[in-house]
């Protein structure tokens, strides 16, 4: 059985899945440097991501991702959230 994609932790495999579903992309299509804008991938589907990752329990507001624009930066940002929460 599949798990739906909102009840997976989030990961940087999470994280690429979701952006290529937002892009209609195979995730491999996806590398961690690639500019995400250039992409295709504008600020109301980034908006998307940001409720939609906010869902699994980080504070992740839409400035921390629009200030970068690769899955390599946002995974960065993402873990160091992740780090917070877990030493709060």
């Amino acid at each position: 059985m599949n798990t739906p994609a909102h009840d997976l932790p989030l990961d940087l495999d999470r994280m690429r899945a979701d952006v290529a579903g937002m892009l209609g992309e195979a995730p491999e299509a996806i590398g961690d440097d690639d500019n995400l804008i250039d992409l295709g991938l504008d600020s109301m589907r980034v908006l998307g991501l940001v409720l939609a990752w906010g869902n699994t329990g980080i504070a992740l507001e839409f400035s921390h991702l629009a200030e970068h624009a690769t899955l390599a930066s946002w995974w960065g940002v993402v873990q160091r959230l992740q780090g917070s929460a877990a030493r709060a």
